[in-house]
């Protein structure tokens, strides 16, 4: 039996690390969508204010599988 799969981007931020806002990411959207398989790291950004890093960003493009 063959699936089909969807693809979704979004995007996360943190104050801690981009592991942080890769993890949050990931939990917000297995609650909008079922059977999330995965996701890759389009883009990382850090917010700087007087030279230190305040904010992890990442776009996520996350990987669903269809039911049905």
């Amino acid at each position: 039996m063959s699936s089909v799969a969807k693809i979704i981007e979004i995007t996360a931020e943190s104050p801690q690390s981009f592991e942080d806002a890769i993890r949050q990411g990931i939990e917000r959207a297995e609650r909008s969508v079922e059977n999330v398989k995965g996701a890759w790291v389009a883009q990382q950004k850090v917010d700087v204010e007087n030279g230190a890093i305040v904010g992890y960003r990442v776009d996520l493009k996350v990987t669903f599988v269809l039911e049905g």
